[in-house]
């Protein structure tokens, strides 16, 4: 098993790799605008243990857009934005994470991967250290870029409120 963790403090909008307890790397996030919560439809992002499931698009360009976990064929720029100004932007990268706590955040109206919460991109217009996603863990594209090369599917990831 991995010995790397990453730590998501609610609280502080930070997201912290650790390897042997040792932190590598911090970086600004934005969680949910609804604050912590498990239930489907709430808004709100989990807490608790998981891991990444899934590492969804490892060699596209910066600022891809996704939409249902698949590129578009877009890249994020402000006229696209203009076009489509409620769209909830998903860029460059997806870390799909999936709940390790039974009925907490596993299981039922509760489940992580069931609610498709993930760590991603956004436009880097998008305030950090500010709760406004809608569920999700956002990161700036460059930041998520350099997660990305860091992790694995299957590292453990704490989110804490």
């Amino acid at each position: 098993m991995s010995e790397r963790l990453i730590h998501i403090s609610i609280p502080e909008q930070r997201l912290e790799v650790l390897e042997a307890q040792r932190v590598m790397a911090t970086y600004p996030v934005s969680t949910a605008r609804n604050g912590p919560g498990e239930r489907r439809g709430s808004g709100c992002t989990p807490c608790g243990w998981h891991r990444i499931r899934i590492r969804i698009g490892a060699g596209l360009p910066l600022n891809t857009v996704f939409v249902g976990r698949r590129p578009t064929g877009e890249i994020y720029h402000p006229e696209l934005a203009a076009r489509y100004p409620d769209r909830d932007w998903i860029l460059t990268r997806i870390l799909w994470l999936t709940g390790l706590e039974p009925g907490r955040n596993r299981g039922s109206d509760s489940d992580t991967l069931r609610r498709f919460i993930y760590i991603h991109g956004c436009p880097d217009t998008a305030p950090m250290g500010e709760p406004r996603s809608h569920g999700c863990i956002r990161m700036r594209n460059r930041d998520l870029l350099e997660l990305f090369e860091q992790v694995s599917a299957g590292d453990r990831v704490l989110i804490s409120s």
